[in-house]
């Protein structure tokens, strides 16, 4: 079994500024933890929060020469990196844009949730209602519900903007939802 290294603060820097692999491998194993709960108290999106906490890591591979000692531990400039880090994510248009679409199963699971005397979503008629929407609407929740299509695959498949197609579905989600209530 090999020999695990430990470092003291400034061999760990001096290691970084190297490029040291064994340093780096040293750094995440032993701080991931600590600033991935950072990440999640801001996203609480585990996905999101685990490529936040990649371009962490990524930006002290490229950027360990501007850690500067004498304005604090390294410690302390890895909660900053990774706190600005997971803030310029919130503020990204991508999150905001993906915040705001909500993937149709959610809706198929509260619609379940609200309604537990509905024992198959297939009894209670759904296709038929599906029918009675907007042809646009119809289109989007076929391709999605019942054939399995990505957003993407609606998109291509219909020859409409992505962003087009996931407002079709929440709307069309929406309208379904209010037959059922």
């Amino acid at each position: 079994m090999p020999e695990i290294k430990t470092y003291t603060e400034p061999e760990l820097i001096r290691g970084l500024v190297q490029h040291d692999n064994a340093a780096y491998e040293y750094l995440y194993m032993n701080y991931r933890g600590s600033l991935y709960n950072i990440i999640l108290q801001l996203i609480p999106n585990k996905e999101i929060a685990s490529d936040v906490l990649q371009e962490v890591f990524i930006t002290v591979w490229q950027q360990i020469e501007k850690y500067d000692e004498n304005k604090g531990r390294l410690f302390t400039w890895l909660v900053r990196l990774t706190r600005n880090t997971a803030i310029n994510k919130l503020r990204s248009k991508v999150y905001k844009s993906e915040s705001k679409n909500e993937s149709l199963d959610n809706y198929v699971v509260a619609i379940e949730n609200n309604n537990p005397d509905i024992e198959n979503i297939n009894r209670i008629g759904l296709r038929k209602q599906v029918h009675q929407l907007k042809e646009d609407y119809k289109n989007v929740i076929e391709l999605s519900f019942y054939n399995g299509f990505t957003q993407e695959e609606i998109a291509n498949s219909l020859n409409i903007p992505l962003g087009t197609v996931k407002t079709r579905l929440r709307s069309a989600l929406i309208e379904l939802r209010k037959q059922f209530v």
